[in-house]
């Protein structure tokens, strides 16, 4: 049976994944290797938030995109994931506040808005896991969890700490960063970190459904 495996190493605690409720944003590099994972690992009730298609400059890193060229990301998502929830939508700052986390039991951040982040930590870091920045780097072994206040390394964390900080933040919550220097200035990306990046996310997720 499809999920023999992973029963196997989660015994009892199996059933926990099927109850569960979460809610990924973002699912392009980092977030739709997460979401693959939660997916085959029994995580049922899902819903992904993105407002983007996808496009030729995708196909290096993210899952499906040479299917679904022009398409929308959530839309697409759907023909291989067919019990996924969808919000077709961009996440920024005012919708996170808009928004209703309550009904989630995670909230997984895959996405790149700096104001997003912020509100996503100051609203929901009792169950939020946020990735930092996955482009730039080639080293997968150097790719980390920890949290937000022990991340290092990483231009974009180091902005995000500092803006929580001159808004008296002083919460803990889970962060995927890198320790490797960033090889370049500009966005390029590689499949071997990026998807490394939401591994980790969705290893994460199911530690925190677990406990």
């Amino acid at each position: 049976m499809r999920y023999d495996r992973i029963k196997l190493l989660l015994g009892d605690d199996f059933s926990k994944l099927g109850n569960a409720k979460v809610i990924l944003l973002g699912v392009g590099g980092v977030g739709g290797f997460c979401l693959d994972c939660l997916s085959r690992s029994g995580v049922k009730d899902i819903t992904i938030v993105d407002f983007d298609t996808y496009d030729e400059t995708n196909q290096n890193r993210q899952l499906y995109s040479e299917l679904h060229n022009g398409e929308s990301k959530v839309e697409s998502l759907t023909q291989h994931y067919p019990d996924i929830k969808i919000i077709d939508i961009r996440v920024d700052e005012q919708w996170v506040w808009d928004f209703d986390f309550d009904e989630y039991d995670l909230v997984l951040d895959a996405i790149d808005d700096t104001k997003a982040k912020l509100a996503l930590a100051q609203k929901c870091y009792k169950k939020l896991i946020s990735s930092f920045g996955s482009a730039k780097r080639l080293d997968a072994s150097q790719v980390k969890v920890d949290d937000i206040w022990k991340s290092y390394g990483d231009k974009f964390g180091s902005k995000i700490r500092y803006e929580l900080r001159k808004r008296g933040f002083k919460k803990k919550y889970k962060v995927i960063f890198s320790s490797e220097e960033a090889i370049t200035k500009e966005n390029g990306s590689f499949m071997g970190v990026t998807a490394t990046f939401g591994l980790n996310m969705c290893s994460e997720a199911i530690k925190k459904i677990r406990g």
